[in-house]
């Protein structure tokens, strides 16, 4: 019989493992898991699947042609040369997630993940907390928008966008645009707001840049060498791709479509200096000159935001330490989608299919080896 001190305590929905974010990784994850039976569910802070795509900037394509950009037991429909765009990502998770009937709840925002003393994950949403074996973390290598403390001091009637936020040029004031960071974000939306007829000026150092077209007709002989070179040699494995990854992870890679001369021919200013100050309400760059803009794009990348997972230990680099996904300081605990995660590869979807693989894998096969019987699908507990 149950007292009435049980009766206060929050029902809680168990499964064997959680996975939290419903993107490209958490998808791929899931449909390993459920072609062998297990029991999961994939938690997305997303209205719909897909809509983290849906929400990037309009001109937006992939830096893979479509032959590398399918998942898990379904290629990406369309030709196989063609460079899908984050639209057309959006539908194609959509349906992946449809024909392989994957669990997945939207509008579901992860708040905390704990882990008990007995070794069962908690893991905390609005109102309701639910419980696992095993918890996998695929919501990307990038959590939060990140500004430089001086955008504050811009006067207002400039028209502020972070990269995150930037849609089309619609959204822009009449007049001259400074787009800050010369990654590729920063790169894809100044040619696109040059395009609209806005004077554009992009500000950055310059990190490289692949030097060909990576959709001209010679990149179909080029590219599966680069993707042999980047999936089996630029690794944590070499000491090259160690290297890689610092310089990634720190700064950003080269570019990939938009090179210096494609941004000089739609007349994009271009100054590898950096925004240092403000002055008058206006962005200073290092050599004291002031630049007279309407608009300012921030391309300035994202922070990482970890602390909501209990007593996880961070590289000195910020990342969590991992090896194939699994996280080295808490057992049953896994990673999928993180910047430079295993290779290069890894930051573009055609990395998914050969990191997620190794995360399913080692997930099955802790649970092949815990002790006992893993509750049934959906099965409901008092925690």
């Amino acid at each position: 019989m149950q007292g009435d001190d049980d009766m206060d305590q929050p029902v809680r929905e168990r499964f064997d493992t959680i996975i939290i974010g419903g993107g490209q990784n958490g998808l791929a994850v899931g449909a390993q898991l459920a072609r062998a039976g297990h029991d999961f569910v994939i938690l997305d802070r997303h209205p719909k699947v897909g809509d983290r795509w849906r929400a990037t900037y309009d001109s937006l394509r992939l830096y893979t042609p479509a032959r590398y950009d399918g998942l898990p037991g379904m290629a990406f429909p369309g030709p196989r040369q063609s460079f899908p765009t984050g639209a057309q990502m959006a539908a194609f998770l959509q349906e992946y997630a449809e024909r392989f009937a994957l669990p997945v709840r939207c509008g579901v925002t992860v708040d905390r993940v704990r882990r008990d003393d007995d070794g069962t994950f908690v893991v905390s949403t609005a109102g309701r907390e639910l419980e696992a074996a095993q918890v996998v973390v695929a919501t990307g290598p990038q959590l939060l928008p990140r500004l430089p403390a001086l955008a504050a001091d811009l006067d207002p009637g400039i028209r502020q966008l972070h990269s995150s936020e930037y849609r089309n040029a619609g959204q822009l004031a009449d007049g001259p645009v400074l787009v800050v960071g010369a990654a590729h974000s920063g790169a894809d939306i100044a040619l696109d707001v040059a395009a609209a007829g806005h004077h554009t000026h992009l500000v950055g150092p310059h990190r490289g840049e692949i030097p060909f077209d990576i959709e001209g007709r010679p990149a179909q002989l080029i590219l599966p060498v680069l993707w042999f070179l980047a999936t089996h040699v630029i690794t944590e494995r070499t000491p090259l791709g160690r290297k890689a990854r610092s310089d990634i992870r720190s700064h950003g890679g080269p570019l990939l479509r938009v090179r210096r001369a494609d941004l000089t021919a739609a007349g994009v200013g271009r100054d590898e200096q950096r925004v240092t100050e403000v002055r008058g309400g206006r962005p200073v760059l290092e050599d004291g000159t002031a630049v007279d803009v309407r608009n300012v794009v921030w391309c300035t990348g994202f922070r990482r935001d970890f602390a909501w997972i209990d007593g996880l230990e961070l590289g000195s680099d910020g990342w969590p330490e991992q090896h194939h996904g699994a996280s080295t300081s808490i057992d049953g605990l896994y990673f999928a989608g993180l910047l430079f995660q295993f290779g290069f590869t890894s930051m573009l979807v055609g990395g998914t299919t050969r990191d997620c693989g190794r995360v399913a894998r080692l997930v099955l096969r802790r649970a092949k080896s815990a002790k006992g019987v893993p509750s049934p699908v959906g099965a409901v507990t008092r925690g």
